[in-house]
């Protein structure tokens, strides 16, 4: 497989019991078919030289123009923060499910993991900023209160067996 970044190819590598691609003679990025990067983004997960070999990685992304294309779709890949860390954007495929990773980025992605009580809070918090779903969210509200009321004042209507 060739990388979607510098075009080198990608070598497998095994990461403790997952095998992913990494960019040896070229960017040092790491593909991740669909789940693996999950079994791997905590410090606890995963062993070997290889994954310390690609967690010694620095970072070195630069900003891009383009979006990079999928090495396994050839589709365009969309660049999000990554669920657990909030601290680094990552490359996903939104077809086949693989993330790309550049250099360095496991390491950010397992030095700030989050914990899923901290992922609720976060998520929470973003979703605070944004207006539209803060008054849907007080609409909701409202509506259970209404229907709480409703159900209280048709409570003497409902027929017992």
């Amino acid at each position: 497989m060739k990388c979607p970044v510098c075009q080198n190819e990608m070598v497998e590598k095994d990461f403790g019991g997952i095998k992913v691609d990494f960019c040896e003679n070229g960017c040092k990025g790491i593909w991740f078919d669909w789940f693996e990067l999950s079994k791997l983004d905590e410090k606890t997960e995963g062993a070997g030289e290889a994954l310390k070999e690609a967690l010694g990685c620095q970072s070195e992304k630069k900003e891009r123009k383009n979006p990079v294309d999928c090495p396994k779709c050839g589709i365009p890949m969309h660049e999000h923060k990554y669920q657990s860390s909030k601290e680094v954007n990552v490359d996903e495929c939104y077809n086949c499910g693989g993330f790309f990773l550049d250099a360095g980025e496991l390491r950010a992605i397992r030095d700030n993991f989050m914990s899923d009580k901290e992922r609720e809070a976060y998520a929470q918090k973003l979703a605070g900023d944004v207006p539209e779903f803060v008054k849907a969210q007080e609409d909701l509200d409202r509506e259970k209160v209404r229907i709480r009321a409703i159900k209280g004042l048709t409570k003497f209507l409902r027929l017992k067996s």
